[in-house]
């Protein structure tokens, strides 16, 4: 198979992986910088971490790659606009307008009513092809409301069948 067709059935493979839409957050000390992403995972439990993978032409990768913390903020499904508003032509603060933004002590900009807000120290990075993978060590996590995620599959936001109360998931 050639690497276009490869590309072309990875990109296809991809569509059915239904991901948890995400907000990626970061700040240089003078700007906010946000991206809609789907790219991140957990990593581990010992030391709570995730990983984020950020294209390296996106806006905030410059300070990210600089070592800047970060946060993952999880979306609701009421909150898709948020989404279409960091992955469009607005760019910088203009990201903010909309949301209920707060700032974390070290200073990382985070959504307070996301799903959950996870607050993390950056603790590694590595490049691959067009990507850089950045882990994160947990430091602090905010959740809020009911579990009712915003899903992407095959192009299109959806979110799962059942909410379920907080409680009932921990």
């Amino acid at each position: 198979m050639s690497q276009t067709d490869l590309k072309s059935q990875m990109l296809q493979a991809m569509r059915r992986l239904a991901k948890s839409v995400t907000i990626i957050t970061t700040s240089n000390g003078r700007e906010r910088f946000a991206m809609a992403a789907t790219a991140v995972d957990s990593l581990s439990t010992e030391p709570p971490s995730l990983l984020i993978c950020v294209n390296q032409s996106a806006s905030l990768h410059a300070v990210l790659d600089a070592g800047a913390d970060f946060c993952v903020n999880i979306l609701g499904h009421q909150q898709e606009y948020l989404s279409h508003l960091c992955s469009g032509p607005i760019k910088g603060e203009g990201r903010f307008q909309q949301g209920h933004w707060q700032t974390s002590a070290a200073g990382t900009p985070y959504l307070a009513d996301a799903q959950a807000a996870i607050l993390c120290k950056q603790d590694g990075k590595f490049r691959y092809g067009t990507h850089t993978v950045f882990i994160g060590r947990i430091e602090q996590i905010h959740h809020h409301g009911e579990i009712s995620p915003l899903v992407y599959v095959d192009g299109t936001y959806t979110t799962t069948a059942a909410t379920l109360p907080l409680a009932a998931a921990s």
